[in-house]
C-alpha cells in the first residue's frame, strides 16, 4: 500500500522525490494515527525556549541590588526593567532575519541554533557578574533564538489538516507553560544557599553564584532538546527545479520595499499573481492579525511580569504578601492546567466556533476576571489560596486561547514559502511590544501602590484597569474592518 502510494505521489507534478517537504507530505498521508511524536518534539522545542524568558522575573530584584550599580533601593526597577527587555529588544532585530533563513535553508537549521544559543548564553546570564554582562547575555540570547517564527510554521506543515490546529496550540500552550513555570523555577531554586542550606553551601558554585542554578538547569534541559531535535524532519519544500523555496521569501521581502521582479514574477493557471510574490507588508490578513497579536503580547508580557510583584507586594500595599515559593506554586498549577484544557477542549472549541469567536470571548472574560482581581487580594488563608489559583488558571487559560486563535489566522494569511518570513515580521512586532511590557509593568505597578487613598480606581486597581484598557483595544481590533482574513486556501499544506 506504501509503494504503490509513493509512486502515486511521483506521478504528481508537484511531487519530488529529493524534496525533505515533499517525503514530509508522503508520511502524513501514509500515518493515520494522533501525531503524538509530533506533538512532544514541538512541545519540547518551544518550551525550552520560553523558559528562559521568563526565569528571571521572581529574582530580578536581588539580583539588580547583589550588582550594586543601583544607588537607590528605588532604582532597582528601572534597573531590572532594562535586563528584562534585553530580549526582546534583542529577538526584534534579527525574528525576520532568521525567517528568511527559515525559508531559505529550511526550519530545522533555525531550529537547532536557537536551541544552541539557549545552552550557551543562558548559562552566561547565571554566571553574570555585573549589570553589563546580564544586559548583554541576555541581548544575544534574544538576538540568537530565532526559532518560534519558524516553528510555528513548522507546526503548520508538520501535521494532517485536521491537527493544525492542535498543532498551533501546542506552541501557544508550551509557549504559555514556559512563561508560567519559568518563574516558578527562578523562585524555587534562585539563592539555593539560602533556602536549601544543607544541600548547597556558600562556597561551592551555586553559592558563589545565587542565580546559576535556575539557568544551568534550563541549559541542560535546552541540550537535551538540541541532541533530540536532530532527528526533527526537515518540512521546507525544494524543488530545485523552479527554486521555489530559496527565492519566495527574499521575493516577498524585495516586494515590502517597492521593488519589482518584472518578468520573473510567475502567474497561475488563472493568469493571477500568487500571493508568494505580493508583499507581506501589504497583505493585510497578515499584518491586521499580527497587529491585534502585538496588543494582546503587551497585554500578556505586562501581566506577567505584575502578576509576580503584585503577588509578592504587602498586604497594606494592594498584595497578596506571597513569598516566591507561594508563586511559584501558583504559576505551576496553572501551567498543568493548561497543558490538559490546550490538548483536550481547546481544539473542539476552534473547530466549533473559530478562531476569531474563541479569542473574543476569552478576551472578555478575561477582563472580568481581572476587575476581581484587587477583591481577591482582600481575602486570606484557604479562600485567598483557592480564589487566586482559579483565576489564575482561567487567565491564563483565557491569554492562550487568544494568542492560538491568532497564530491560526497569520499562518493561513500566507503559503508556506512565506510563512518564515512572515513569522518574522509577526515576532518582530511582538518582541517590541513585549520589550516594554516588563519595564512597563513595574512602572505602573510602583506608581499605583503610591497613590493607595486616590479617589479614582486607588492603588492596584488602577494597574489592572490599565490592562483590561490594552486588552479592550485588543478586543475591538479582532472586529471588522480591522481584523481580515485570507479567503482563498492558502497552498502547500495550510488548513
Amino acid at each position: 500500500m506504501a509503494e504503490e502510494y509513493r509512486e502515486a505521489l511521483l506521478k504528481k507534478d508537484d511531487y519530488y522525490e529529493n524534496c525533505p517537504g515533499c517525503k514530509v507530505d508522503q508520511l502524513k498521508e501514509l500515518k493515520k494515527g494522533f501525531p503524538f511524536r509530533e506533538l512532544i518534539s514541538i512541545w519540547i522545542v518551544v518550551l525550552c525556549t520560553a523558559l528562559p524568558i521568563s526565569t528571571l522575573f521572581p529574582f530580578l530584584y536581588f539580583m539588580i541590588r547583589d550588582f550594586g550599580i543601583a544607588e537607590r533601593e528605588e532604582d532597582i526597577g528601572y534597573y531590572a526593567g532594562y535586563v528584562g527587555s534585553s530580549f526582546m529588544i534583542g529577538r526584534a532585530l534579527t525574528s525576520v532575519f532568521w525567517g528568511i533563513v527559515a525559508d531559505r535553508y529550511g526550519r530545522k537549521p533555525v531550529i537547532l541554533l536557537g536551541t544552541i544559543a539557549v545552552v550557551i548564553f543562558n548559562t552566561l546570564f547565571g554566571l553574570s557578574v555585573n549589570f553589563w554582562m546580564a544586559i548583554i547575555t541576555r541581548f544575544l540570547l534574544g538576538s540568537l533564538n530565532g526559532l518560534l517564527g519558524p516553528i510555528k510554521a513548522y507546526a503548520v506543515e508538520i501535521f494532517r489538516a485536521e491537527y493544525q490546529a492542535l498543532g498551533l496550540s501546542t506552541v501557544s500552550t508550551a509557549w504559555g507553560i514556559g512563561l508560567i513555570i519559568g518563574p516558578a523555577l527562578g523562585g524555587f531554586l534562585a539563592q539555593p544557599a539560602e533556602k536549601y542550606p544543607n544541600l548547597f553551601s556558600k562556597e561551592s558554585l551555586f553559592g558563589r553564584f545565587p542565580y546559576f542554578l535556575p539557568c544551568f538547569c534550563i541549559s541542560l534541559f535546552a541540550l537535551a532538546v538540541t541532541i533530540v531535535s536532530c532527528w526533527l524532519p526537515e518540512t521546507l519544500h525544494v524543488h530545485n527545479e523552479k527554486k521555489t523555496s530559496s527565492n519566495d521569501s527574499y521575493d516577498a521581502l524585495e516586494a515590502a520595499t517597492g521593488a519589482s521582479k518584472g518578468d520573473k514574477t510567475r502567474t497561475d493557471d488563472k493568469g493571477r499573481k500568487p500571493s508568494s510574490n505580493e508583499s507581506l507588508l501589504r497583505n493585510w490578513p497578515l499584518m491586521s492579525s499580527i497587529i491585534v497579536y502585538c496588543i494582546f503580547s503587551l497585554h500578556d508580557m505586562a501581566y506577567t511580569e505584575i502578576f509576580s510583584l503584585w503577588a509578592e507586594s504587602s498586604r497594606k500595599l494592594g498584595g497578596l504578601g506571597y513569598t516566591t515559593e507561594d508563586v511559584g506554586e501558583v504559576l505551576a498549577i496553572s501551567g498543568f492546567s493548561l497543558l490538559v484544557f490546550q490538548l483536550s477542549l481547546y481544539p473542539y472549541v476552534e473547530r466549533i466556533l473559530g478562531p476569531i469567536p474563541v479569542a473574543r470571548i476569552a478576551a472578555v472574560i478575561s477582563i472580568l476576571l481581572l476587575s476581581s482581581y484587587p477583591f481577591i487580594a482582600m481575602l486570606s488563608g484557604l479562600g485567598l489560596s483557592i480564589l487566586i489559583n482559579c483565576a489564575s488558571i482561567m487567565k491564563n487559560v483565557f491569554s492562550v486561547s487568544i494568542i492560538t486563535g491568532l497564530f491560526i489566522l497569520q499562518n493561513n494569511a500566507v503559503d508556506q514559502n512565506q510563512r518564515g518570513a512572515a513569522n518574522g515580521i509577526s515576532m518582530t512586532g511582538m518582541s517590541l511590544f513585549k520589550a516594554v511590557g516588563p519595564a512597563g509593568g513595574g512602572a505602573i505597578l510602583s506608581w499605583a501602590q503610591r497613590r493607595q487613598n486616590a479617589a479614582f480606581l486607588p492603588g492596584v486597581q488602577m494597574v489592572f484597569f490599565i490592562l483590561n484598557a490594552v486588552e479592550l483595544i485588543g478586543v475591538l481590533m479582532t472586529f471588522k474592518p480591522f481584523l481580515a482574513q485570507r479567503q482563498d486556501k492558502p497552498r502547500n499544506g495550510t488548513a
